[in-house]
């Protein structure tokens, strides 16, 4: 019969006892947010420049895992790739995964 009073003034724990009780839950997304988050944010980022900066004669490789050269940017999202001498496909810009080679741009006189 004692016991049930004690336990009732001890799970009242006020503004303190609530802030204690999220710590742990502020606590994993902090942690999630520097180990998921940030770095997933880097990596868009850095794609979506890489996909910007596309022109004529790059070597590429698209998602699908082919492997060609540009031979035109379009302004609508697309680009032009030669895959084979006289085989050319559209591509969506943001299916390129990687850029094999660059080309340099002309220097202006």
């Amino acid at each position: 019969m004692f016991a049930t009073p004690a336990f009732a003034q001890a799970a009242s724990g006020g503004p303190a006892g609530a802030l204690t009780s999220f710590a742990p839950l502020i606590l994993i997304f902090g942690i999630m947010y520097f180990l998921l988050i940030r770095p997933q944010q880097k990596k868009v980022k850095q794609h979506k420049t890489m996909v910007e900066a596309l022109r004529r004669g790059d070597q590429i490789v698209t998602q699908g895992g082919i492997v060609g050269k540009v031979s035109r940017v379009k302004e609508d999202g697309e680009l032009e790739v030669e895959i084979a001498e006289g085989v050319k496909v559209r591509v969506i810009r943001s299916t390129i995964a990687q850029v094999l080679t660059r080309t340099e741009p002309a220097e202006k006189v």
